[in-house]
């Protein structure tokens, strides 16, 4: 059990860094785009977004039409 804790927690981490770089590049998106230019599944993509939150790398603005994601 504890290796399959520690293989999520990696996946997450590692998209972490994706989410991070992809939003660098091409600067705020929506969780939708991020998901699919990052190429992870969403549950992913969002547990990423949230371990950049937590860390105090991005921050998230709600609109109209969803949520933003962008770098502080």
């Amino acid at each position: 059990m504890a290796g399959n804790l520690e293989s999520c927690v990696s996946q997450i981490g590692d998209t972490a860094g994706l989410v991070w770089h992809m939003l660098d590049e091409h600067g705020p998106l929506s969780l939708g785009k991020l998901a699919k230019k990052v190429k992870a599944p969403r549950d992913i993509v969002m547990q990423s977004v949230g371990w950049l939150a937590r860390e105090g790398k991005v921050d998230i603005q709600k609109t109209k039409r969803g949520r933003i994601v962008f770098l502080r």
